[in-house]
């Protein structure tokens, strides 16, 4: 299949939305690069649906500009911007066959029509979704619907994909196949990039090249999956990111904090007085460690949670903070109210900027 007829790649120069006196985009600073999936990643009204709704065309920007493939487009509508899109409920027509459903952005574009049988034939075979042409929306199961509205996006040959939260209406089985389908059509479409608007932390870490994290209408933080997970830019970025253990300490220089009153090495970070200190929780250990290079903490378990493959034990320390491990499946299981210590390398502690 062509991939595209406008090339891609997208950049928000200082865009803001606003709707009277409220700010629900600020300034946005931000560059998706040709062929590059870009995860807006934040909590509800944090402004990523903004973002993704001004590069489609369907907000304004009261300051700022759009530009796709290196051209302004803050101005145009929708329809020529050389984009598909994909949202949470499909937006398909139910009285429209599923070749008519997915032919029906050609048709709206006035594409010739010697060529949208052959377009709409591409989308469903790179979709998995040709033996379904002839059916109904209602004929097919929610999984079935969400491909035939990414192959109704691509068959545009758009040079930008936008996606808004296209798999939080799928349940869980179907969600993991259809971000391995994603994962696919980003492989198989390099030149096509990828604007993908979730809540949900495994979808960005699972499918984007880079994850912008957004927070009360502004770019909080933007990196690799790796790099905010392993080095994340502040605590809400640790939190939103993966889970994490966000300990208060106080800086003691050096790489050393104090953290309920056990000194901690630490891999990165510097502050001054009051510091937070983050550390995943599949990465610490229960029960006393065998070198002295690793740091430890001791308390009380206060909360025990089976998993399957894994066990997760949250232990409060005297300062009442809690730690949670997340540790493979345990032979010999805790129980509430036991004395145990955890325990993390140095490596695996980094101090984070607040909130």
């Amino acid at each position: 299949m062509t991939t595209t007829t406008t090339s891609g790649g997208i950049r928000f120069d200082g865009v803001s939305v606003a709707y009277g006196d409220t700010v629900v985009l600020d300034s946005l600073d931000l560059t998706v690069e040709p062929g590059e999936v870009m995860a807006l990643l934040g909590p509800s009204g944090s402004g990523k649906t903004t973002a993704l709704r001004a590069v489609a065309g369907f907000v304004r920007p009261a300051s700022g500009r759009v530009l796709i493939g290196g051209r302004d487009v803050t101005e145009l509508p929708p329809h020529r911007r050389g984009i598909g899109m994909v949202v949470q409920q499909y937006a398909l027509f139910p009285h429209l066959r599923v070749d008519a459903n997915v032919a029906f952005g050609l048709k709206a574009r006035k594409a010739p029509r010697d060529r949208i049988a052959g377009r709409v034939a591409d989308a469903l075979e790179m979709t998995g979704m040709s033996a379904y042409a002839k059916r109904y929306p209602r004929e097919l199961s929610g999984g079935q619907q969400q491909r035939v509205a990414i192959a109704r996006a691509l068959a545009v040959r758009p040079g930008v994909l936008l996606l808004d939260e296209p798999l939080s209406a799928l349940d869980a089985q179907l969600r993991g196949d259809m971000l391995a389908e994603l994962g696919r059509l980003h492989r198989d479409l390099p030149d096509v990039s990828m604007l993908y608007v979730t809540h949900d932390q495994s979808e960005a870490l699972t499918l984007a090249d880079r994850i912008a994290v957004m927070d009360r209408a502004r770019l909080q933080d933007c990196g690799t999956p790796r790099e905010l997970y392993r080095s994340p830019g502040s605590a809400f970025t640790a939190s939103f990111v993966g889970s994490a253990n966000l300990l208060r300490g106080v800086w003691c220089g050096t790489g050393v904090v104090e953290v309920g009153g056990a000194r901690l090495r630490v891999r990165e970070g510097r502050g001054t007085g009051e510091v937070t200190v983050c550390v995943r929780p599949h990465l610490i250990g229960l029960g006393e460690p065998d070198g002295s290079d690793t740091n430890v903490l001791r308390g009380t378990v206060t909360g025990l949670q089976w998993r399957g493959a894994s066990h997760r034990v949250t232990v409060a320390l005297a300062d009442g903070a809690e730690v949670t491990a997340e540790v493979p499946e345990l032979r010999v299981v805790p129980v509430l109210g036991e004395r145990l210590a955890v325990h993390f390398s140095s490596g695996d502690a980094v101090v984070v900027a607040d909130a």
